[in-house]
């Protein structure tokens, strides 16, 4: 049975006649007289009579009323479900990192949510870098990517890939002898950074700072084109992990070494506020990063 029939069941019994029906359902009286007539002799038995000019249920077109009174709530009530999660799937959400090497591969998941998701928009915020967790409690920014899981309440984080940091070097260094750097080795070398201040940087932050070793030397150099230039001609060594330079063709002579016996791992995650959980253009971008993101940058 067709929901039109349904609807002319339910608007007949609410108007009371077919003048009112008709000029509600948009029929002329005649065409509304005659799909009545097509759905009793479908059905097999009388749905309305007519008593003093009303039209009155029989006890068929009775529980076909009710019938069609469920159908017609379920319905709408469906609708109305995929309106409000309509409603919720468009927003512009604000991210940024704690490191500026994180934005690498953000420009391509952007490019990828916006073929998926037109109606969300993403805005990547540089200013909040090396400070989203501050940013994103006072509602600067809405994501941020990070390196340690912010002690509040009010934030959620998930965790979605591991990396480890190497150091890279000239072959000719004298350290490239070893299987890995140590904390003493540090003591002595001049450590090639991408900016300040120190407490970005993972290698000191996580390695050499509980430990209380200060490099030699420290040099900020943000274009990693020139810092990679230093390290080809010996003049330092960068502590990164191996994704951050996939974009770029190293030198035969360049070299990777481990950071202690055990390495320098670290958990990348997102971090949001708890109270946005439930906005679905958060779920969307959060489901779709990690997906993206699970086996780290180089997915």
């Amino acid at each position: 049975m067709e929901i039109k029939y349904f609807r002319l069941i339910k608007t007949i019994v609410e108007e009371g006649n077919m003048a009112n029906s008709a000029e509600k359902l948009f029929l002329t009286q005649s065409a509304l007289s005659h799909q009545l007539k097509d759905l009793e002799e479908r059905l097999g038995f009388k749905v309305f009579l007519r008593t003093r000019n009303r039209w009155e249920l029989t006890e068929e077109g009775n529980e076909l009323y009710k019938v069609g009174n469920e159908i017609l709530n379920s319905i709408a009530k469906g609708f109305h479900n995929i309106e409000q999660i309509r409603t919720g799937s468009s927003g512009t959400i604000k991210v940024s990192t704690e490191c500026y090497s994180f934005y690498q591969g953000l420009s391509a998941f952007i490019q990828k949510m916006g073929l998926l998701y037109p109606e969300i928009q993403i805005d990547l915020n540089l200013e909040a870098t090396h400070q989203p967790i501050s940013k994103i409690l006072s509602n600067e920014i809405d994501i941020a990517i990070t390196t340690s899981k912010p002690n509040n309440t009010t934030l959620s984080s998930l965790a979605v890939y591991e990396d480890e940091i190497f150091a890279l070097m000239h072959n000719e260094n004298p350290l490239n002898k070893k299987e890995c750097l140590e904390l003493d080795d540090f003591a002595k070398l001049h450590l090639i950074i991408h900016s300040f201040p120190l407490e970005t940087v993972s290698v000191y932050e996580r390695f050499l700072k509980p430990n209380k070793i200060t490099p030699l030397k420290i040099s900020a150099v943000p274009l990693t084109e020139v810092a990679l230039e230093m390290v080809s001609a010996n003049m330092g060594i960068l502590c990164l992990p191996k994704w951050t330079l996939k974009a770029f063709k190293l030198s035969k002579d360049l070299v990777f070494k481990p950071i202690s016996p055990h390495g320098i791992k670290r958990t990348h995650y997102l971090v949001f506020r708890s109270s946005d959980k439930s906005k679905k253009y958060m779920h969307d971008f959060i489901a779709n990063y990690r997906d993206s993101f699970n086996g780290g940058y180089s997915t």
